[in-house]
């Protein structure tokens, strides 16, 4: 399709590290379409204006125009000229370039130091220099936020940009009203790189993607100015947040910014509005999106056109300058710091969940209700396409929970077609994740997973529908972590009926968990009530009543509640985050877990050896030949030898690095291990076709006792050692 060119921005602000991927599936969308199609990340342009000599100067100039000045504030205006001769070296440094310059931060007297650096200056001696430097860096660079949201620019913050007037915004009235606040000096870096870019592609629509509550106030700053400055241009809003709270948007003073806001999977919708720029459909014919018609809010969903689900089209991030991102590495937690350093290409195994039973989850919404998952060829197809486009081979799987099936597919045609990658992604703490398939994944790239275990008590576990227990989670977590894989948990507590016992037990069962190396990193929040979640369309079912916020036209989410049967204090989430801050970087994991709260609590109501007794009994788990699984040969080539008439015996001989010798079988096992192996090796030509277990132990020579006394012996043992897997 040729005709109205399109602008797609990521407003401000979300990681620093990479980009996020909405704008850039849809750009690759579009483009696949025919439409002309541009995309920018208006945040890290906002942030490195900022982050720039020229930046500092206008920031302490309006600093001092500010009376009083905050007391701190002035202790960074004396170090003003050490500030600006520093700050263009220190971002480039945290760009990836000079790492040189990582020796110069070290020294004392290179960076000005102002109130994040104190009590945070010491490193454990395992702390290689180049993540010392750049904690300094981030320390650096968090000083001088604090100093913008402080005097200057109240809205401003690293990572998200007037967060709190998204969050709960039943009304229009606090957004508006911050709107019709003069500019800030942020906005004012924000609006300059909008209008140099509407300047180059002069576009007929742009498009706003909102992912998270911290990209609304700069949405609607941008389409304030797009209003103002470029009134031909139609603008529409998308994206996450929009997708979840604002379902019922009907307030008309939101049209005065934006002409349209599209529910769900953006391309379909996206597409319809770049049919009706080019004056080619009616406003009738629209895709499940909302606009203002003679007043109203009306949302138009196709006037009976059936539902057409956009073919899936790879990402791309051309024209999002991957090099200009900054790595901020506020730990040096292995598993914590993938969230913020590097960039990550962001690909999905499948779309929605295959779950969507969890009682807090929005499951009744297309992002997650509508489960698909992405043909094995065609993602590989985008990831070979990815690493030629971006020269980079690390990816993240930003599934709401990736199928293990959908992996170990994945998995295999990665190391059949020899792709090397790095990769990460959530899951659920599901018990097809077995330590082969752990395995497996490993060997794949796989370096670290994340996945909500919610609340380590069994009773609430039920109460959520999660699917999982807490020795199943323990399990799977052992698994991954012997194949090498990072884990991250993410945590709740003030669950509906969920008692202060409750809450003390499960942090010990974590403070366990992360003691035996099962979890390297994890995340507490508080329950929250959402309206479109089990538990908010149904409150008195699960025990509690909802309490606000009342409806005024524009966000519905999160939901206030009072829970009649348990007892979760407000207190009691500082402890529960004091705890994981210390225990990401390896502290107090031998301290009574009451010690990190302020109040008095009950003691831990745990077994002592219930973290041993559940490891124990998986380890007696033994291979089950009647299993519908398939052998994959992931070991190095094996020698093998016939027999001779003389009356040798043929022998196999595998090695490995971390066996003191080969293992060696011989006689006619040799011969059948040898054929298995071999058929069992990921290959180019193998697409994913391999042996199943059951068909090999047929042709064991000896018959089916014969094999049940090989698959208990050390030799078998052995091979599984050294790499032959049933997944």
């Amino acid at each position: 399709m040729a005709g109205p060119r399109v602008l797609l921005l990521i407003p401000p602000l979300t990681q620093l590290n990479t980009p996020y991927p909405s704008v850039a599936y849809l750009t690759g969308f579009l483009r696949a379409q025919g439409v002309s199609c541009e995309q920018a990340d208006l945040g890290i342009e906002m942030v490195l204006r900022l982050f720039s000599r020229d930046g500092l100067q206008a920031l302490f100039e309006a600093v001092r125009a500010r009376a009083p000045v905050p007391r701190e504030a002035c202790g960074m205006l004396a170090n003003e000229q050490r500030y600006l001769e520093t700050v263009d070296r220190v971002v480039a440094f945290l760009q990836g370039g000079n790492p040189a310059f990582a020796t110069e931060i070290l020294r004392r007297n290179t960076l000005p130091k102002g109130p994040r650096f104190k009590g945070r200056g010491r490193f454990r001696p395992s702390v290689a220099v180049e993540d010392r430097a750049r904690q300094w860096a981030t320390f650096y660079l968090e000083d001088l936020a604090d100093l913008t949201q402080a005097v200057v620019s109240p809205y401003f913050a690293l990572s998200r940009y007037g967060e709190h007037l998204a969050r709960s915004a039943s009304s229009f009235d606090p957004l508006a009203k911050a709107l019709a606040e003069p500019l800030s000096i942020t906005d004012r870096f924000m609006l300059d790189a909008l209008n140099a870019h509407l300047a180059r592609v002069h576009p007929d629509l742009v498009g706003l993607s909102v992912p998270f509550p911290g990209n609304l106030f700069g949405a609607f700053r941008i389409a304030q100015e797009l209003k103002k400055q470029w009134p031909g241009i139609a603008v529409a809003l998308g994206g996450g947040y929009v997708n979840t709270e604002l379902r019922r948007v009907a307030d008309p003073r939101v049209f005065d910014y934006v002409d349209f806001i599209t529910l769900d999977d953006g391309e379909a919708p996206l597409l319809a509005l770049v049919e009706r720029v080019a004056g080619g459909r009616s406003l009738a014919s629209l895709r499940r999106t909302f606009c203002r018609i003679d007043g109203r809010v009306r949302f138009i969903d196709g006037a009976g056109e059936k539902r057409v689900v956009a073919p899936a089209a790879c990402p791309t991030y051309r024209g999002l300058h991957l090099t200009r991102y900054l790595t901020i590495l506020d730990t040096t937690n292995p598993m914590h710091r993938l969230w913020s350093e590097g960039h990550w290409n962001k690909l999905t195994v499948a779309h929605g969940c295959y779950w969507k039973q969890c009682t807090f989850c929005d499951v009744g919404l297309d992002y997650i209700a509508r489960y698909e998952p992405t043909p094995t060829d065609r993602l590989v197809g985008h990831i070979e396409q990815l690493i030629r486009e971006t020269g980079r081979n690390g990816f993240h799987f930003v599934d709401e929970a990736a199928p293990p099936a959908g992996l170990k597919a994945m998995a295999l045609a990665l190391l059949e077609r020899d792709i090397a990658i790095r990769w990460w992604g959530n899951i659920r703490f599901e018990e097809a994740f077995s330590a082969d398939l752990c395995r497996l994944l490993a060997a794949s790239g796989c370096i670290a997973v994340s996945a909500g275990l919610e609340t380590a008590s069994d009773r609430l576990l039920e109460k959520m529908k999660k699917g999982i227990s807490l020795d199943q989670t323990a399990w799977v977590t052992a698994s991954f972590r012997r194949a090498g894989i990072l884990v991250h948990a993410y945590l709740m507590y003030g669950f509906p009926s969920e008692t202060l016992q409750e809450t003390v037990d499960a942090l010990e069962r974590v403070r366990r968990l992360f003691a035996a190396d099962l979890l390297q990193s994890a995340f507490w929040h508080r329950f929250t009530a959402t309206a479109h979640s089990p538990i908010g369309l149904d409150p008195s079912r699960h025990g509690i009543r909802i309490i606000g916020p009342r409806f005024q036209g524009f966000a519905e989410n999160d939901l206030e509640h009072r829970d009649d049967a348990g007892s979760t204090p407000d207190w009691i989430g500082a402890g529960l985050r004091r705890s994981m801050w210390n225990f990401i970087e390896g502290r107090g994991l031998t301290m009574d877990v009451r010690e990190w709260f302020d109040e008095p609590l009950p003691k831990p109501r745990v077994p002592a050896g219930w973290l041993h007794h559940v490891l124990r009994r998986q380890a007696r788990v033994q291979d089950d030949p009647a299993a519908e699984r398939r052998l994959v040969w992931l070991g190095t080539s094996p020698v093998y030898q016939k027999g001779s008439k003389a009356g040798r015996q043929a022998r196999l001989s595998i090695f490995t690095s971390d066996l003191p010798r080969p293992v060696a079988v011989r006689g006619e096992a040799a011969t059948w291990l040898a054929e298995v192996l071999d058929a069992s090796r990921p290959t180019k030509d193998r697409a994913g076709v391999y042996p199943r277990f059951q068909d090999t132990i047929v042709a064991f020579p000896g018959g089916r006792r014969a094999f049940d006394s090989f698959v208990r012996g050390r030799v078998w043992q052995e091979v599984r050692r050294a790499g032959l897997l049933l997944v």
